[in-house]
Protein backbone atom coordinates (compact mmCIF):
# COMPACT_ATOMS: atom_id res chain seq x y z
CA UNK A 1 0.00 0.00 0.00
CA UNK A 2 2.67 2.65 0.84
CA UNK A 3 4.33 1.98 -2.84
CA UNK A 4 0.94 2.45 -4.34
CA UNK A 5 0.44 5.73 -2.59
CA UNK A 6 3.65 6.81 -3.77
CA UNK A 7 3.20 6.15 -7.05
CA UNK A 8 -0.09 8.07 -6.81
CA UNK A 9 0.85 11.76 -6.30
CA UNK A 10 3.56 11.84 -9.10
CA UNK A 11 1.19 10.18 -11.43
CA UNK A 12 -2.05 12.59 -10.46
CA UNK A 13 0.54 15.41 -11.13
CA UNK A 14 1.54 14.38 -14.50
CA UNK A 15 -2.20 13.38 -15.66
CA UNK A 16 -3.30 16.93 -14.58
CA UNK A 17 -0.30 18.51 -16.21
CA UNK A 18 -1.25 16.84 -19.41
CA UNK A 19 -4.83 18.16 -19.17
CA UNK A 20 -4.08 21.44 -18.66
CA UNK A 21 -1.61 21.17 -22.00
CA UNK A 22 -4.31 19.82 -23.87
CA UNK A 23 -7.26 22.22 -22.80
CA UNK A 24 -4.64 25.18 -23.45
CA UNK A 25 -4.07 24.06 -26.77
CA UNK A 26 -7.16 23.21 -27.76
CA UNK A 27 -8.52 26.91 -26.15
CA UNK A 28 -5.67 28.69 -28.74
CA UNK A 29 -7.09 26.58 -31.75
CA UNK A 30 -10.56 27.05 -30.99
CA UNK A 31 -9.47 31.20 -30.28
CA UNK A 32 -7.80 31.34 -33.74
CA UNK A 33 -11.00 29.67 -35.32
CA UNK A 34 -13.49 31.77 -34.62
CA UNK A 35 -11.00 35.09 -34.88
CA UNK A 36 -9.82 34.29 -38.34
CA UNK A 37 -11.43 34.22 -41.54
CA UNK A 38 -13.39 30.86 -42.39
CA UNK A 39 -11.25 30.66 -45.79
CA UNK A 40 -7.78 30.19 -46.10
CA UNK A 41 -7.49 33.08 -48.62
CA UNK A 42 -9.87 35.92 -49.14
CA UNK A 43 -12.89 34.80 -51.95
CA UNK A 44 -11.68 36.80 -55.30
CA UNK A 45 -13.98 39.90 -54.53
CA UNK A 46 -12.03 40.89 -51.79
CA UNK A 47 -8.26 40.38 -53.76
CA UNK A 48 -7.51 43.94 -54.60
CA UNK A 49 -7.76 43.82 -58.63
CA UNK A 50 -10.45 41.51 -59.01
CA UNK A 51 -14.20 42.86 -58.85
CA UNK A 52 -17.23 41.45 -60.32
CA UNK A 53 -17.38 43.89 -63.25
CA UNK A 54 -15.06 45.19 -66.12
CA UNK A 55 -14.87 48.70 -66.91
CA UNK A 56 -15.22 49.76 -70.71
CA UNK A 57 -14.48 52.75 -72.43
CA UNK A 58 -16.12 52.87 -76.17
CA UNK A 59 -13.69 54.61 -78.45
CA UNK A 60 -15.38 57.41 -80.29
CA UNK A 61 -15.98 56.40 -83.84
CA UNK A 62 -18.35 57.87 -86.65
CA UNK A 63 -21.62 56.41 -86.53
CA UNK A 64 -21.24 55.44 -90.17
CA UNK A 65 -18.65 52.24 -88.70
CA UNK A 66 -21.61 50.80 -86.51
CA UNK A 67 -25.32 52.04 -86.95
CA UNK A 68 -25.03 54.15 -89.73
CA UNK A 69 -23.53 51.04 -91.55
CA UNK A 70 -26.52 49.03 -91.31
CA UNK A 71 -28.32 52.00 -92.38
CA UNK A 72 -26.49 51.77 -95.63
CA UNK A 73 -27.40 47.81 -95.54
CA UNK A 74 -31.18 48.17 -95.27
CA UNK A 75 -30.72 50.50 -98.96
CA UNK A 76 -29.01 47.48 -100.40
CA UNK A 77 -30.56 45.10 -103.85
CA UNK A 78 -31.07 41.24 -102.31
CA UNK A 79 -27.84 39.54 -101.76
CA UNK A 80 -27.56 37.75 -104.82
CA UNK A 81 -25.47 34.54 -103.00
CA UNK A 82 -28.76 33.20 -101.55
CA UNK A 83 -32.10 32.05 -103.02
CA UNK A 84 -34.19 34.43 -100.86
CA UNK A 85 -33.02 37.17 -98.79
CA UNK A 86 -35.25 37.48 -96.07
CA UNK A 87 -33.83 41.41 -95.62
CA UNK A 88 -34.75 42.53 -99.26
CA UNK A 89 -37.99 40.58 -100.28
CA UNK A 90 -40.45 42.31 -102.97
CA UNK A 91 -43.46 43.74 -101.08
CA UNK A 92 -42.18 43.83 -97.36
CA UNK A 93 -42.66 46.57 -95.53
CA UNK A 94 -39.51 49.03 -95.95
CA UNK A 95 -37.63 49.74 -92.73
CA UNK A 96 -38.50 53.22 -90.67
CA UNK A 97 -36.69 56.11 -91.42
CA UNK A 98 -34.51 57.90 -89.12
CA UNK A 99 -33.86 54.81 -86.32
CA UNK A 100 -31.39 55.34 -84.08
CA UNK A 101 -30.76 51.74 -84.42
CA UNK A 102 -31.72 49.74 -86.95
CA UNK A 103 -32.13 45.94 -86.93
CA UNK A 104 -29.24 43.70 -87.44
CA UNK A 105 -29.77 42.00 -90.86
CA UNK A 106 -31.76 38.60 -90.98
CA UNK A 107 -30.26 37.17 -93.70
CA UNK A 108 -28.50 34.19 -92.43
CA UNK A 109 -25.08 34.09 -94.14
CA UNK A 110 -24.70 37.84 -91.46
CA UNK A 111 -26.75 36.74 -88.63
CA UNK A 112 -24.57 34.21 -87.26
CA UNK A 113 -21.90 36.65 -87.09
CA UNK A 114 -23.88 39.25 -84.89
CA UNK A 115 -21.90 39.15 -81.65
CA UNK A 116 -20.69 42.90 -82.58
CA UNK A 117 -24.27 44.26 -82.31
CA UNK A 118 -25.60 43.06 -79.13
CA UNK A 119 -22.28 43.74 -77.25
CA UNK A 120 -22.35 47.03 -78.43
CA UNK A 121 -26.00 47.10 -77.96
CA UNK A 122 -25.24 46.66 -74.23
CA UNK A 123 -22.87 49.37 -73.90
CA UNK A 124 -25.17 51.77 -75.09
CA UNK A 125 -28.20 50.98 -73.05
CA UNK A 126 -28.92 53.56 -70.36
CA UNK A 127 -27.22 53.06 -67.49
CA UNK A 128 -30.23 52.57 -65.08
CA UNK A 129 -31.42 49.51 -67.17
CA UNK A 130 -27.83 47.62 -67.52
CA UNK A 131 -27.93 46.45 -63.65
CA UNK A 132 -27.38 42.82 -64.90
CA UNK A 133 -24.55 43.54 -67.55
CA UNK A 134 -20.93 42.10 -66.32
CA UNK A 135 -19.64 45.40 -68.07
CA UNK A 136 -19.79 48.86 -66.10
CA UNK A 137 -19.46 51.15 -69.03
CA UNK A 138 -17.16 54.60 -68.02
CA UNK A 139 -16.61 58.17 -69.94
CA UNK A 140 -12.54 58.40 -69.49
CA UNK A 141 -10.70 55.92 -70.80
CA UNK A 142 -8.03 56.15 -68.05
CA UNK A 143 -10.87 54.72 -65.81
CA UNK A 144 -11.38 51.50 -68.53
CA UNK A 145 -9.88 47.98 -67.87
CA UNK A 146 -10.41 48.02 -71.63
CA UNK A 147 -11.06 49.94 -74.94
CA UNK A 148 -13.88 48.99 -76.59
CA UNK A 149 -14.03 49.69 -80.71
CA UNK A 150 -17.91 49.99 -81.98
CA UNK A 151 -16.71 49.00 -85.58
CA UNK A 152 -19.46 46.58 -87.40
CA UNK A 153 -16.43 44.61 -88.69
CA UNK A 154 -18.43 41.60 -90.20
CA UNK A 155 -21.34 43.49 -91.58
CA UNK A 156 -18.89 45.83 -93.25
CA UNK A 157 -16.74 42.65 -94.71
CA UNK A 158 -20.54 41.01 -95.59
CA UNK A 159 -21.83 44.10 -97.72
CA UNK A 160 -19.13 44.23 -99.76
CA UNK A 161 -18.89 39.96 -100.63
CA UNK A 162 -22.83 41.35 -101.50
CA UNK A 163 -21.70 44.65 -103.68
CA UNK A 164 -18.52 42.84 -105.28
CA UNK A 165 -16.84 39.95 -103.92
CA UNK A 166 -14.21 41.11 -107.06
CA UNK A 167 -12.33 43.99 -105.23
CA UNK A 168 -12.67 42.44 -101.59
CA UNK A 169 -9.05 41.73 -101.51
CA UNK A 170 -7.77 44.74 -102.75
CA UNK A 171 -6.54 47.55 -101.53
CA UNK A 172 -8.85 50.19 -104.01
CA UNK A 173 -10.94 52.68 -103.11
CA UNK A 174 -13.69 50.72 -104.67
CA UNK A 175 -13.40 48.32 -102.19
CA UNK A 176 -15.37 50.01 -99.33
CA UNK A 177 -14.68 47.79 -97.11
CA UNK A 178 -10.96 48.16 -97.23
CA UNK A 179 -11.31 52.20 -96.81
CA UNK A 180 -13.45 51.39 -93.82
CA UNK A 181 -11.16 49.72 -92.24
CA UNK A 182 -8.30 51.74 -92.78
CA UNK A 183 -10.14 54.62 -91.39
CA UNK A 184 -10.66 52.42 -87.86
CA UNK A 185 -6.75 51.94 -87.76
CA UNK A 186 -5.66 55.66 -88.45
CA UNK A 187 -8.46 56.74 -86.07
CA UNK A 188 -8.07 54.23 -82.85
CA UNK A 189 -3.84 54.41 -83.52
CA UNK A 190 -4.07 57.87 -83.42
CA UNK A 191 -5.87 57.96 -79.36
CA UNK A 192 -3.81 58.55 -76.26
CA UNK A 193 -5.55 55.07 -75.27
CA UNK A 194 -3.97 53.00 -77.75
CA UNK A 195 -0.66 54.83 -77.52
CA UNK A 196 -0.52 53.98 -73.76
CA UNK A 197 -0.94 50.35 -74.41
CA UNK A 198 0.10 49.79 -77.87
CA UNK A 199 -3.52 48.35 -78.52
CA UNK A 200 -3.46 45.56 -75.97
CA UNK A 201 -6.69 46.84 -74.05
CA UNK A 202 -8.37 47.38 -77.20
CA UNK A 203 -11.40 45.15 -77.86
CA UNK A 204 -12.39 44.25 -81.65
CA UNK A 205 -15.17 42.14 -82.65
CA UNK A 206 -14.07 40.10 -85.71
CA UNK A 207 -16.62 37.35 -86.04
CA UNK A 208 -16.55 36.15 -89.47
CA UNK A 209 -13.15 34.95 -90.65
CA UNK A 210 -12.88 37.49 -93.40
CA UNK A 211 -13.54 40.47 -91.47
CA UNK A 212 -10.95 43.28 -90.76
CA UNK A 213 -9.12 41.44 -93.66
CA UNK A 214 -6.52 44.45 -94.56
CA UNK A 215 -5.68 45.50 -90.94
CA UNK A 216 -5.82 42.29 -88.96
CA UNK A 217 -1.39 43.16 -88.96
CA UNK A 218 -2.53 46.32 -87.55
CA UNK A 219 -4.68 45.39 -84.80
CA UNK A 220 -3.19 41.70 -83.67
CA UNK A 221 -2.18 42.82 -80.35
CA UNK A 222 -5.27 44.15 -79.54
CA UNK A 223 -7.67 41.61 -77.64
CA UNK A 224 -9.54 39.39 -80.58
CA UNK A 225 -13.37 38.52 -79.92
CA UNK A 226 -13.37 35.55 -82.77
CA UNK A 227 -15.31 32.66 -83.46
CA UNK A 228 -12.50 30.48 -83.92
CA UNK A 229 -8.77 30.71 -85.73
CA UNK A 230 -9.45 29.95 -88.76
CA UNK A 231 -8.28 32.83 -91.13
CA UNK A 232 -5.68 33.93 -89.15
CA UNK A 233 -1.96 33.51 -89.27
CA UNK A 234 -0.47 31.37 -87.55
CA UNK A 235 3.55 30.83 -88.37
CA UNK A 236 5.10 27.25 -88.51
CA UNK A 237 8.31 28.16 -86.74
CA UNK A 238 11.11 25.39 -87.52
CA UNK A 239 14.78 25.25 -86.61
CA UNK A 240 17.07 25.06 -89.05
CA UNK A 241 17.64 21.26 -88.99
CA UNK A 242 14.19 20.60 -90.26
CA UNK A 243 13.07 19.44 -86.55
CA UNK A 244 9.19 19.86 -86.47
CA UNK A 245 8.90 19.64 -83.10
CA UNK A 246 9.72 23.37 -82.46
CA UNK A 247 6.08 25.00 -81.08
CA UNK A 248 4.21 26.92 -83.63
CA UNK A 249 4.59 31.34 -83.29
CA UNK A 250 0.80 32.35 -82.52
CA UNK A 251 1.63 35.55 -84.68
CA UNK A 252 -1.66 37.36 -84.63
CA UNK A 253 -4.09 35.14 -82.16
CA UNK A 254 -3.57 33.35 -79.11
CA UNK A 255 -5.62 32.23 -76.45
CA UNK A 256 -3.74 33.79 -73.97
CA UNK A 257 -5.30 37.44 -75.13
CA UNK A 258 -7.76 36.53 -77.47
CA UNK A 259 -11.38 35.18 -76.32
CA UNK A 260 -13.45 32.38 -78.28
CA UNK A 261 -17.20 33.58 -78.94
CA UNK A 262 -20.19 31.58 -80.09
CA UNK A 263 -21.66 32.14 -83.65
CA UNK A 264 -25.84 33.30 -83.38
CA UNK A 265 -27.99 30.37 -83.65
CA UNK A 266 -30.14 30.65 -86.42
CA UNK A 267 -32.73 27.88 -85.06
CA UNK A 268 -35.03 28.45 -81.84
CA UNK A 269 -34.81 26.69 -78.73
CA UNK A 270 -36.09 23.39 -78.07
CA UNK A 271 -37.02 23.15 -74.24
CA UNK A 272 -36.54 19.88 -72.42
CA UNK A 273 -39.60 18.94 -72.20
CA UNK A 274 -40.85 19.25 -75.86
CA UNK A 275 -38.04 16.72 -76.76
CA UNK A 276 -39.73 13.91 -77.99
CA UNK A 277 -38.61 10.19 -79.62
CA UNK A 278 -35.66 10.38 -82.47
CA UNK A 279 -36.05 8.46 -85.06
CA UNK A 280 -32.94 9.26 -86.96
CA UNK A 281 -29.18 8.46 -85.72
CA UNK A 282 -27.11 10.88 -87.45
CA UNK A 283 -28.02 14.25 -89.41
CA UNK A 284 -26.01 16.67 -91.59
CA UNK A 285 -27.57 19.48 -93.33
CA UNK A 286 -24.68 22.00 -94.93
CA UNK A 287 -22.34 22.13 -98.29
CA UNK A 288 -20.98 18.95 -99.02
CA UNK A 289 -17.74 20.72 -100.41
CA UNK A 290 -15.24 22.86 -98.96
CA UNK A 291 -11.70 23.78 -98.50
CA UNK A 292 -8.70 23.52 -96.75
CA UNK A 293 -9.18 21.70 -93.63
CA UNK A 294 -13.40 21.13 -95.14
CA UNK A 295 -12.13 18.49 -97.26
CA UNK A 296 -12.97 15.94 -94.19
CA UNK A 297 -16.42 16.69 -94.87
CA UNK A 298 -16.15 15.02 -98.38
CA UNK A 299 -14.58 12.25 -97.50
CA UNK A 300 -17.40 11.64 -94.10
CA UNK A 301 -20.10 12.56 -96.71
CA UNK A 302 -19.16 9.85 -98.90
CA UNK A 303 -18.57 7.30 -96.02
CA UNK A 304 -22.10 8.19 -94.38
CA UNK A 305 -24.54 9.05 -96.72
CA UNK A 306 -25.71 5.28 -97.38
CA UNK A 307 -25.73 4.27 -93.41
CA UNK A 308 -28.86 3.18 -92.16
CA UNK A 309 -29.98 6.05 -89.62
CA UNK A 310 -28.46 8.39 -91.33
CA UNK A 311 -29.31 11.53 -93.12
CA UNK A 312 -26.90 13.88 -94.97
CA UNK A 313 -28.76 16.77 -96.62
CA UNK A 314 -27.24 19.69 -98.70
CA UNK A 315 -27.86 23.25 -98.36
CA UNK A 316 -28.17 26.33 -95.19
CA UNK A 317 -30.54 26.89 -92.97
CA UNK A 318 -31.98 30.07 -94.86
CA UNK A 319 -35.69 31.05 -95.46
CA UNK A 320 -36.47 27.69 -97.41
CA UNK A 321 -34.32 25.60 -95.19
CA UNK A 322 -34.83 26.53 -91.45
CA UNK A 323 -37.77 24.42 -91.11
CA UNK A 324 -35.85 21.74 -92.74
CA UNK A 325 -32.93 22.21 -90.58
CA UNK A 326 -35.42 22.34 -87.79
CA UNK A 327 -37.09 19.20 -88.56
CA UNK A 328 -33.85 17.30 -89.22
CA UNK A 329 -32.43 18.24 -86.10
CA UNK A 330 -35.30 17.56 -83.60
CA UNK A 331 -35.74 14.07 -84.83
CA UNK A 332 -32.26 13.06 -84.68
CA UNK A 333 -30.07 11.56 -81.59
CA UNK A 334 -26.79 13.14 -82.97
CA UNK A 335 -25.53 16.14 -85.43
CA UNK A 336 -22.73 16.14 -87.49
CA UNK A 337 -20.12 19.13 -86.80
CA UNK A 338 -17.46 18.56 -89.16
CA UNK A 339 -14.60 21.21 -90.28
CA UNK A 340 -15.51 23.35 -92.90
CA UNK A 341 -13.29 26.31 -94.14
CA UNK A 342 -13.05 26.87 -90.73
CA UNK A 343 -12.80 24.41 -88.09
CA UNK A 344 -16.05 25.55 -86.66
CA UNK A 345 -19.99 26.68 -87.37
CA UNK A 346 -23.30 28.19 -86.32
CA UNK A 347 -24.40 24.59 -87.06
CA UNK A 348 -22.56 23.83 -83.40
CA UNK A 349 -24.83 26.42 -81.39
CA UNK A 350 -28.10 24.81 -83.98
CA UNK A 351 -27.60 21.64 -82.73
CA UNK A 352 -26.98 22.61 -79.16
CA UNK A 353 -30.27 24.97 -79.42
CA UNK A 354 -32.26 21.34 -80.57
CA UNK A 355 -30.78 19.27 -78.09
CA UNK A 356 -29.29 17.05 -80.54
CA UNK A 357 -26.31 15.47 -79.48
CA UNK A 358 -23.21 17.39 -81.24
CA UNK A 359 -20.41 15.04 -82.82
CA UNK A 360 -17.60 17.15 -83.56
CA UNK A 361 -14.58 16.26 -86.22
CA UNK A 362 -12.76 18.76 -86.08
CA UNK A 363 -8.84 18.39 -84.81
CA UNK A 364 -8.36 22.11 -84.69
CA UNK A 365 -11.50 23.25 -83.00
CA UNK A 366 -11.64 26.09 -80.74
CA UNK A 367 -14.61 26.55 -78.67
CA UNK A 368 -16.41 29.66 -76.51
CA UNK A 369 -16.40 29.93 -72.77
CA UNK A 370 -13.89 26.57 -72.41
CA UNK A 371 -13.55 26.50 -68.34
CA UNK A 372 -16.90 27.49 -67.67
CA UNK A 373 -18.22 24.70 -69.99
CA UNK A 374 -17.15 21.26 -69.90
CA UNK A 375 -17.81 20.14 -73.70
CA UNK A 376 -17.39 16.80 -73.03
CA UNK A 377 -20.71 16.46 -70.86
CA UNK A 378 -22.47 17.29 -73.69
CA UNK A 379 -20.52 16.62 -77.24
CA UNK A 380 -18.92 13.45 -78.88
CA UNK A 381 -15.71 14.47 -79.91
CA UNK A 382 -14.20 12.05 -82.38
CA UNK A 383 -10.72 12.51 -84.33
CA UNK A 384 -10.41 12.87 -87.96
CA UNK A 385 -8.82 10.19 -88.84
CA UNK A 386 -10.72 7.76 -86.80
CA UNK A 387 -14.04 9.09 -88.41
CA UNK A 388 -12.60 8.30 -91.45
CA UNK A 389 -12.78 4.94 -90.93
CA UNK A 390 -15.50 2.97 -92.77
CA UNK A 391 -18.36 2.03 -90.27
CA UNK A 392 -16.34 2.95 -87.26
CA UNK A 393 -18.48 6.54 -86.72
CA UNK A 394 -21.76 4.76 -86.75
CA UNK A 395 -20.53 2.08 -84.48
CA UNK A 396 -18.97 4.09 -81.99
CA UNK A 397 -22.83 6.51 -81.85
CA UNK A 398 -24.96 2.73 -81.73
CA UNK A 399 -22.55 2.13 -78.62
CA UNK A 400 -24.45 5.11 -76.67
CA UNK A 401 -27.32 4.05 -74.41
CA UNK A 402 -30.39 5.94 -74.03
CA UNK A 403 -29.50 6.83 -70.42
CA UNK A 404 -26.14 8.06 -72.09
CA UNK A 405 -27.93 10.32 -74.79
CA UNK A 406 -30.30 12.12 -72.11
CA UNK A 407 -27.80 12.98 -69.87
CA UNK A 408 -26.04 14.76 -73.15
CA UNK A 409 -29.41 16.45 -73.55
CA UNK A 410 -30.02 17.68 -69.67
CA UNK A 411 -26.21 19.14 -70.46
CA UNK A 412 -27.12 20.71 -73.60
CA UNK A 413 -30.58 21.91 -71.23
CA UNK A 414 -28.09 23.95 -68.49
CA UNK A 415 -26.07 25.57 -71.28
CA UNK A 416 -28.25 26.61 -74.03
CA UNK A 417 -29.24 30.40 -72.66
CA UNK A 418 -25.64 30.48 -72.28
CA UNK A 419 -25.34 30.86 -76.50
CA UNK A 420 -27.96 33.78 -76.57
CA UNK A 421 -27.23 37.07 -77.50
CA UNK A 422 -30.40 38.16 -78.30
CA UNK A 423 -31.81 40.70 -75.70
CA UNK A 424 -35.34 40.99 -76.86
CA UNK A 425 -35.07 44.71 -77.35
CA UNK A 426 -35.41 46.53 -79.97
CA UNK A 427 -32.42 47.51 -81.90
CA UNK A 428 -30.47 45.72 -78.70
CA UNK A 429 -31.20 48.35 -76.68
CA UNK A 430 -32.20 46.63 -72.83
CA UNK A 431 -30.89 44.86 -70.27
CA UNK A 432 -29.26 41.86 -71.52
CA UNK A 433 -29.82 38.26 -70.36
CA UNK A 434 -27.42 37.51 -67.13
CA UNK A 435 -27.09 34.25 -68.35
CA UNK A 436 -26.69 35.25 -71.76
CA UNK A 437 -22.75 35.14 -74.05
CA UNK A 438 -22.97 39.10 -73.69
CA UNK A 439 -22.20 38.45 -69.85
CA UNK A 440 -19.82 35.35 -70.29
CA UNK A 441 -17.71 37.32 -73.26
CA UNK A 442 -17.11 40.54 -70.89
CA UNK A 443 -15.89 37.76 -67.98
CA UNK A 444 -13.89 35.91 -70.50
CA UNK A 445 -12.25 39.35 -71.29
CA UNK A 446 -12.28 40.04 -67.49
CA UNK A 447 -10.18 36.70 -67.09
CA UNK A 448 -7.10 38.17 -69.45
CA UNK A 449 -6.65 41.55 -67.82
CA UNK A 450 -3.51 39.95 -65.78
CA UNK A 451 -1.81 39.07 -68.46
CA UNK A 452 -2.51 42.06 -70.46
CA UNK A 453 -1.31 44.27 -68.09
CA UNK A 454 1.65 42.17 -67.92
CA UNK A 455 2.19 42.55 -71.20
CA UNK A 456 1.70 46.47 -71.30
CA UNK A 457 4.32 46.73 -68.41
CA UNK A 458 6.84 45.16 -70.11
CA UNK A 459 6.86 47.16 -73.14
CA UNK A 460 7.01 50.17 -71.06
CA UNK A 461 10.83 49.37 -69.77
CA UNK A 462 11.88 48.57 -73.26
CA UNK A 463 14.65 50.82 -74.33
CA UNK A 464 13.89 52.79 -77.37
CA UNK A 465 14.58 50.43 -80.42
CA UNK A 466 14.95 46.96 -78.59
CA UNK A 467 12.03 44.48 -80.16
CA UNK A 468 10.82 41.36 -78.01
CA UNK A 469 11.26 38.70 -80.11
CA UNK A 470 7.76 36.32 -81.21
CA UNK A 471 7.11 33.80 -78.91
CA UNK A 472 4.64 30.69 -78.81
CA UNK A 473 1.55 31.80 -77.39
CA UNK A 474 0.49 27.92 -77.28
CA UNK A 475 -1.92 26.55 -74.93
Amino acid sequence: MPLKNKCVLPCSISSLFLSFSVICTLSFTLFLIFTSPHHPYPPPSQIPGLEDSIKVYVANLPRSLNYGLLEKYWSLPPDSRITSDPDHQIGSTPLPQNLSYPPYPENPLIKQYSAEYWILGDLMTPEKLRSGSFAKRVFDAREANVVFVPFFATLSAEMQLSVDRRVFRKKVKENEDYMRQKEVVELVRNTEAWKRSGGRDHVFVLTDPVAAWHIKNEIAPAILLVVDFGGWHRLDSKSSNGNSSEKIQHTQVSLLKDVIVPYTHLLPRLHLLENQKRQTLLYFKGAKHRHAGGIVREKLWDLLVNEPGVVMEEGFPNATGKEQSIRGMRTSEFCLHPAGDTPTSCRLFDAIQSLCIPVIISDNIELPFEGMIDYSELSVFVAVTDALQPKLLVHHLRSFSEKQRDEFRLKMAQVQPIFDYDNGHAGGIGPVPLDGAVNHIWKKVHQKLPMIKEAIVRDRRKPPGVSIPHRCHCT
